[in-house]
């Protein structure tokens, strides 16, 4: 064959492909996934074989850990030593398994997650229940197969004298498919496997009468059912599991919280630290003091509350947002028949049923023919006996041992065995009494073969030999459960005062969207104007407000932001906020127009939305109460280019007051605008003329305290009495507030209301900013067009305007 002829030319994905399915496969079958009869995976079961054939067993002494991984490397698992141990010390830690099946001396780890010792320091030994996986081995009760280097055999699966995959459970990940299978309770899946053998075809809801769900290592309490019927139906199905946890009364008043009892594979070192920095970063109000008190006694941690703190709530806070309580989702995959397999509980009882049957068969089958092997010799002996002079004759005669045995065979009829035990006998049986020992044991070998004849012969003999040891082993190590089970997912309502510290504060909020809170003391202690901001940026809202409430955010996209007060950052006031977009998804297009401080979300309350293209929408204010803060949300759906320009809270019975782009203003009363949902479009609010848009609405009610401010793009201010308009219908034209121009006609640009003490500011483009106090300016008439304040030529086109709260000096 020439060098070429060597090589393949094949394509790189086949090449890959069937590479990599191999693997897969090995894994799948031979590394991460448990066999369904023993629940083992394959580095256990070689942990456990190599330890009982060496003799390591739990009536014997510990033994070094590292030599048990040196046999079990050397001889069937030919992978590193540091995952054989790990597999062996898990076997052997009581807050992992349930039963263990192995146990250490030394050090083998902690449910703080401290690592074992190394294996040169450990010893271990096979725990007692691990000899009814591993009894009857030696009688060809299982398949074998050759080792890795074809030196020796070692067992495809154990005999398992109980369901251990349902006992212990299974944990793992492979190619393509992953297994959780829960612990249980040893007892209650004996008495399920023994009413399944009993009566094959019983529903799950009378195999659940015994089989009651998980029963973790470390205890806790299951919640959900249901979860545990879907599971045990379909092999997937969802719990939750929480810790076990009372409220204890101190001296003084005070309570504290002891938790006796948490998940399984939760670390209890992480958990703690979890709640003591909730405590710290003063996430969760009440807690004085987190202390880890468990000893030899028994788990134990300790929070200490303050005094009038919520224990109720504090402890909901813990099962919500620590592993106190966790989700368990079941996976019930195992290998059956070489492949894995998604079952539900009867599958799995099934499986190991048919196990135990193919166990209990090969075991009786090998004693039955060691049996007739012994009373086949016991009948020679006998029968040597009864002629032992002529038998002595006959070897004395002979010249060596093959000799006796054909003289034997030939002149008395003995057969080989018979013949070899014969010639092997020792004197001292050759008395009267031995006699009647062999013909006593040849009877219960007769008695024996006859029941193992039977067993192999009845299916129902097969069944009962079955229920009776898996009842012996059920006597031998049965114990109380850990684990409660409660029948619904108890919905966990945390109080906004156990996570919040009551605080009245100051949110401010800027027109380029930079918000934050700052304490009243740092307000106090600042001037007003040294509010830390951008020089182009300017105050939108400050507001006095509490850190239980919230703050919620409208967007010119129609759209809002529920900022819990408690969510916003905590400032001084002379330093800058963090723009909206740090903690929220925030499209850089879109600017917030309003900020509303909300205590209570009632719905004695509407929300009020303008638009552009003079839609008006009310809607209830509880809509508005949001469950995620990760984004903005729809508050009113536009069509095509409008944008909203004004939100505000109101009764629902107030009157809006809206003006146009082109002088235009409308009042009609609210009770036109019925309030509607979130997603909808609102109602014309006014009859628009071609190119006009709608500059500015306010409210107005009975107690008016404003005058009303117009301003156009030619730098024209004036000032109106709010109670100078009239009330009309909402959809009209309304009435004109300039007069108008023929050439260069004046375009408002604002039109807002302000107080005896409030000063109109107005931004250029050229970063000017003229200043007007409204003191200043006189009242006019509906058809005035105001005073010009400023050239526009000189200073710039007008971008924006506003008003700020300002008492003159006397």
């Amino acid at each position: 064959m020439s060098q070429a002829e060597k090589f393949l030319d094949l394509p790189l994905e086949e090449v890959i492909g069937d590479r990599f399915g191999r693997y897969s496969k090995y894994i799948i079958q031979d590394r991460a996934l448990p066999d369904v009869r023993d629940g083992l995976k394959p580095v256990q079961r070689r942990i456990l074989y190599a330890m009982h054939q060496d003799g390591n067993t739990a009536e014997k002494p510990y033994r070094k850990s590292a030599k048990t991984v040196g046999n079990v490397i050397g001889n069937f698992h030919p992978h590193g030593d540091s995952s054989v141990y790990e597999a062996m010390v898990r076997m052997s830690q009581s807050w992992k398994v349930r039963y263990n099946l192995i146990e250490m001396h030394g050090n083998n780890g902690s449910i703080d997650g401290d690592p074992p010792a190394a294996m040169r320091y450990t010893e271990a030994r096979l725990s007692s229940i691990t000899t009814e996986l591993l009894r009857d081995i030696e009688k060809q009760t299982v398949e074998f197969a050759p080792n890795f280097d074809d030196t020796t055999d070692e067992p495809v699966v154990l005999p398992a004298m109980y369901p251990n995959l349902l006992v212990n459970g299974s944990t793992g990940i492979s190619a393509g498919y992953a297994t959780e299978i829960p612990p249980h309770q040893l007892g209650e899946v004996i008495d399920a496997v023994i009413m399944q053998l009993e009566k094959p075809d019983c529903s799950l809801e009378q195999l659940m009468t015994v089989i009651k769900g998980p029963d973790f290592p470390t205890g806790g309490i299951v919640q959900g059912i249901e979860g545990i019927k879907k599971a045990y139906e379909t092999g997937k199905g969802r719990i939750i599991v929480r810790g076990v946890a009372s409220i204890e009364t101190l001296r003084g008043g005070r309570e504290q919280i002891t938790i006796t009892e948490i998940p399984a594979d939760v670390n209890k070192a992480n958990l703690v630290k979890k709640m003591d920095e909730l405590r710290l970063d003063r996430k969760l109000e009440g807690i004085a003091e987190v202390r880890d008190e468990t000893d030899r006694t028994g788990l134990r941690i300790v929070i200490e509350l303050r005094k009038d703190a919520n224990a109720d709530g504090i402890l909901n806070y813990l099962y919500k947002n620590t592993d106190l309580q966790v989700t368990y989702n079941f996976n019930m995959v195992a290998i059956y028949n070489k492949t894995p397999q998604l079952m539900g509980l009867k599958k799995l009882l099934k499986a190991y049923i048919d196990h135990q049957k193919e166990v209990v068969t090969n075991r009786s089958r090998f004693d039955l023919h060691k049996a007739k092997e012994r009373l086949h010799v016991v009948e020679g002996l006998v029968k040597a006996i009864s002629i032992l002079d002529e038998v002595i004759a006959t070897i004395r005669e002979s010249k060596d041992k093959r000799d006796s045995k054909n003289r034997l065979s030939k002149l008395y009829g003995f057969t080989e065995p018979q013949a070899e035990a014969i010639v092997t006998l020792q004197l001292y049986r050759l008395t009267n009494t031995d006699v009647k020992t062999l013909q006593k044991e040849a009877s219960e070998l007769e008695k024996k073969i006859k029941q193992l004849e039977s067993i192999l012969k009845s299916e129902s003999k097969l069944i009962s030999v079955i229920k009776k040891e898996l009842a012996d082993v059920k006597k031998k190590y049965n114990d109380e459960r850990k684990t409660k089970i409660e029948d619904a997912i108890e919905e966990i309502k945390i109080n906004l005062e156990v996570v919040v510290p009551k605080e009245d504060v100051i949110a401010t909020v800027t027109k380029d969207g930079y918000v934050k809170r700052t304490s009243l003391r740092s307000y106090s202690a600042s001037n007003f104007e040294d509010l830390g901001m951008k020089e182009s940026d300017r105050l939108l809202r400050k507001l006095e407000i509490n850190t239980t409430e919230t703050l919620l955010l409208f967007t010119n996209k129609g759209n809002f932001i529920y900022l819990p007060v408690h969510m916003l950052p905590d400032i001084r006031w002379k330093e800058p906020g963090q723009h909206v977009s740090n903690f929220i998804t925030f499209d850089e297009n879109e600017k917030i127009i309003e900020a509303i401080g909300v205590s209570h979300f009632t719905e004695d309350l509407n929300l009020l939305f303008l638009t552009k293209n003079g839609f008006v929408k009310q809607s209830v204010l509880s809509l508005y109460k949001a469950q995620r803060f990760n984004r903005a949300l729809m508050g009113i759906r536009l069509k095509d280019d409008d944008e909203v320009i004004n939100v505000y809270v109101t009764k629902g019975n107030e009157d809006l007051l809206l003006a146009t782009k082109q002088g235009y203003s409308l009042r009609f009363n609210l009770e036109e605008v019925n309030p509607i949902g979130l997603r909808a479009l609102g109602v014309k609010g006014i009859n628009l003329k071609e190119n006009d848009q709608v500059v500015g609405g306010i409210i107005l009610d009975e107690n008016v305290d404003f005058d009303l401010l117009v301003v156009t793009h030619r730098f024209a201010v004036k000032k109106m009495p709010a109670t100078r308009f009239e009330r009309s219908k909402r959809a009209r034209r309304g009435v004109a507030i300039l007069r108008e121009l023929k050439a260069n006609p004046h375009e408002v640009i604002a039109f807002i209301p302000v107080t005896k003490f409030g000063q109109l500011n107005i931004r250029t483009e050229k970063g000017e900013i003229v200043k007007i106090h409204s003191s200043t300016l006189r009242l006019s008439d509906l058809q005035s067009n105001g005073s010009f304040v400023a050239d526009s030529k000189k200073i710039g086109a007008i971008i924006d305007v506003w008003v700020e709260e300002i008492a003159l000096e006397e």
